[in-house]
């Protein structure tokens, strides 16, 4: 009898190990977190092409793709991936820059600006900044370009971007260069 209580036992614990696990599972997928890939890679000259080749293929985060509500800091990593995008389509097309130096140069100001942006929005919340903003001057940088998501740029297989507005507030300086 002690047996086949202790056996009923064990099998009510597995299943209840199972059913937790599972519950567990249900309710990190339920959090339905945005998916942003965050920080974008520095500029240069190994990935500038990709930059201004194929950025019809990297996502853009439009206001649809983010929940009503509880995504901030994602809605504020897309609004920066998609004012980078922006701005590096005016770097690539030969509007402010024409030489190649000049366009690495222009997506490089533009990174920085983008960054700055985020970094200042990031601080204008009631939330933790993201942690490369607290760093100052080329160790911001350094930071932001570590532990990449996307270093060469590459395109999204299957996607394309959808249409969106030019982003206010870039000017490549040319005598930064």
């Amino acid at each position: 009898m002690f047996l086949i209580g202790g056996f009923a036992g064990f099998w009510i614990i597995a299943l209840m190990t199972l059913h937790s696990a599972n519950l567990g599972e249900t309710q990190r997928n339920s959090l339905n977190e945005p998916d942003v890939p965050f920080p974008p890679a520095r500029p240069t000259a190994q990935n500038l092409a990709a930059i201004c080749h194929q950025g019809h293929g990297r996502p853009r985060y439009p206001a649809s793709f983010f929940p009503g509500s509880g995504a901030s800091h994602f809605r504020r990593r897309g609004n920066a991936i998609n004012r980078l995008e922006s701005w590096y389509s005016l770097c690539c097309s030969g509007q402010v820059a024409q030489q190649s130096n000049q366009i690495l140069c222009c997506a490089q100001q533009a990174w920085k600006q983008a960054l700055s942006q985020f970094c200042g929005e990031e601080y204008a919340t009631m939330t933790l900044a993201y942690e490369c903003c607290q760093d100052k001057g080329e160790a911001r940088w350094t930071c932001f370009n570590s532990e990449l998501p996307n270093p060469n740029y590459n395109p999204t297989p299957g996607y394309t971007a959808p249409q969106v507005p030019q982003e206010p507030g870039f000017t490549f300086n040319a005598n930064a260069c």
